[in-house]
């Protein structure tokens, strides 16, 4: 069964898609079968793939809403398997709440895939309604991306608030798989500080890996590639290759 992980923080922003996209290319990478799920009406992550988020059909809209087979959604890709998405998804909020069990949906659609798979990375839109919701009921864990910039912790205290609810009566095994610094300047003090201040507040549990600011991160979606396959030698691919031996490391101790 895989290791399904929500990459989740409701500030916009903050590297979520970037971190999902080339997480997921840099686990394949290292072997590991692996599914990104786009639940961002926005469908950057499906694009960052490689995938046209306007033809992907059915989606994973269709797999919540319309009763689409999740398997039959799932486009693959050498950079991993991708469950697309697209701005139909923005919507969905509002039709599942005639839904039973509507926290579930996800939930039910990951779990008929996860046999198939060692990890599956979820790219969370950035608010804190139902989809998100949807998300952390069908994570095992979460990965919370923080920018290393002034405000990094605001709002991290409304998301540990949802997920402190989503454990007491939804995912009472719902962990925090790491925090991860992102955008991170090693030449200004500020990031210095981020850095610390975020350490502070999650002892033990921010990675080690650092993803550094990087035009080549910043480059790579306009071409549909992750960082690895568009630039290997990039400070990014090394960094996100890095995260992913940290986590596969992480997994295999515990």
């Amino acid at each position: 069964m895989a290791k399904i992980i929500a990459v989740v923080n409701q500030k916009g922003g903050v590297g979520k898609t970037t971190t999902t996209v080339n997480l997921t290319a840099a686990l394949v990478e290292q072997g590991k079968r692996v599914l990104l799920c786009d639940f961002d009406p926005q469908a950057n992550a499906t694009s960052g793939m490689g995938q046209d988020k306007n033809s992907a059909s059915p989606n994973v809209y269709d797999v919540l809403i319309n009763g689409a087979q999740p398997e039959k959604a799932v486009l693959h890709s050498k950079y991993g398997d991708v469950l697309p998405s697209n701005k139909a998804l923005a919507g969905a909020s509002i039709e599942m709440i005639g839904i039973e069990n509507r926290e579930r949906l996800l939930k039910q659609a990951l779990d008929t895939l996860s046999p198939q798979y060692d990890y599956i990375l979820i790219d969370c839109p950035p608010s804190l309604e139902l989809l998100t919701v949807n998300a952390l009921c069908a994570a095992n864990t979460l990965l919370v991306p923080v920018q290393c910039e002034y405000y990094a912790l605001e709002g991290l205290s409304d998301l540990l608030s949802t997920v402190r609810l989503v454990k007491r009566g939804l995912n009472p095994k719902l962990a925090l798989e790491g925090v991860l610094l992102t955008m991170f300047d090693s030449r200004t003090n500020l990031s210095l500080q981020v850095a610390e201040e975020v350490k502070r507040h999650f002892p033990g549990q921010v990675y080690a890996t650092v993803i550094p600011r990087n035009v080549r991160l910043s480059e790579a979606p306009s071409h549909g590639k992750p960082v690895t396959a568009y630039d290997r030698l990039s400070r990014g691919a090394d960094a996100y290759l890095s995260l992913a031996k940290e986590i596969i490391s992480i997994h295999e101790r515990a």
